[in-house]
């Protein structure tokens, strides 16, 4: 028979004002199940301060494995598709772990069926544009100015996630965004930050584009993880990572070939490239747990604040210095982040 927190608590003695509970209250209570939205909002901490963390290690983890801080001995695209092909590993065993412990059922089962699976390649062909159009904007905007520009993305990602998921952000929360975009770029400041505002028209256009391209992405990439909330979230990861793989074994053919085939899959590969790999395909899946038990405004917050992070990090490793525009932006980026979850407490 089925007992809810209630039935069990009336089969409880009564217990007298100031005695201890008995062994057997401990127990029932014990039993009892935990509270759903403490047991949600304890999953959230936990991926979005995994996702913080190895995306703050991001950075340092690619500036190490260039070869004297100068270029890249590895194919970058080859690097890419290991990171899918990894990820793709890591969520098959955790789904083959699910199979051993629960058995397979319908949420957790693999589909061959095209009315599940043609949702998944959306996402993976907008990361693909994105990610080709770095190639080419850096022919009209120098690296400052691409920092900067790329903060356009937290913008889209607000607008996005309000069209396509249908939720409303509050006025605070709408400030917090902006002061967040703001603060960012405040942050990312150089002595030659002011050449942003000379980027060709080209420059701009192509920075909206794969501003609206990431929003979309990410934004889609949530909406497919809770189209249906009881799907095992590593079958969902299986399937976006699959066809990951499938576009970046396309993106090698397309642009690199020579390269990666002429020297070999893996040249170039060593302990730091290899843990750097290790280390973005982490941080895929903590983004995908992100969107599945959290939202695209928690990811762009925790990607914001590593980003803080990394620079910090950056001052004992590589000797970096501190500058007025880096205080200022922390500071700003620090009260977007205490507006944002003092709006979320208000509600």
């Amino acid at each position: 028979p089925h007992f809810d927190g209630h039935t069990l608590m009336a089969t409880l003695p009564p217990v007298g004002m100031g005695k201890e509970k008995t062994e057997k209250e401990e127990e029932i209570l014990a039993k009892l199940p935990a509270d759903p939205a403490q047991e949600d909002w304890g999953r959230k901490s936990i991926v979005t301060l995994a996702l913080t963390i190895l995306t703050s290690s991001q950075g340092l983890l690619i500036a190490a494995s260039k070869a004297k801080d100068v270029k890249y001995d590895y194919s970058v695209t080859s690097a890419n598709c290991t990171v899918e092909v990894v990820k793709m590993i890591m969520s098959l065993a955790a789904l083959t772990k699910v199979w051993k412990s629960e058995g397979v059922n319908e949420d957790n089962r693999l589909s061959t069926s095209w009315a599940e699976l043609w949702v998944y390649p959306i996402p993976a062909g907008l990361y693909l544009v994105k990610n080709l159009l770095q190639y080419f904007i850096f022919l009209y905007v120098d690296p400052p100015s691409y920092q900067i520009l790329k903060n356009l993305n937290i913008i889209s990602t607000g607008i996005l996630y309000r069209v396509f998921l249908k939720k409303k952000l509050s006025g605070v929360q709408w400030s917090a965004l902006l002061l967040l975009a703001l603060g960012c770029t405040i942050a990312q400041l150089t002595s030659g930050s002011d050449r942003v505002l000379s980027t060709p028209f080209m420059g701009l256009v192509m920075a909206i584009v794969m501003a609206v391209l990431s929003g979309a992405a990410g934004v889609y990439t949530e909406l497919i993880m809770k189209k249906r909330p009881q799907r095992n979230v590593n079958v969902q990861n299986v399937y976006l990572y699959m066809f990951g793989v499938i576009f970046n074994i396309f993106a090698i053919f397309l642009y690199d070939y020579d390269a990666v085939f002429g020297n070999g899959f893996f040249y170039g590969y060593n302990c730091i490239v290899c843990v750097m790999i290790i280390n973005h395909a982490l941080s895929g899946i903590a983004v995908s747990l992100v969107m599945k038990y959290a939202d695209n405004i928690v990811k762009v917050y925790s990607t914001s604040v590593a980003m803080i992070l990394t620079t910090l990090v950056s001052i004992p490793l590589f000797g970096f210095q501190l500058t007025l525009p880096f205080v200022l932006g922390t500071s700003v980026v620090s009260v977007a982040v205490y507006l944002h979850y003092q709006s979320k407490l208000m509600k």
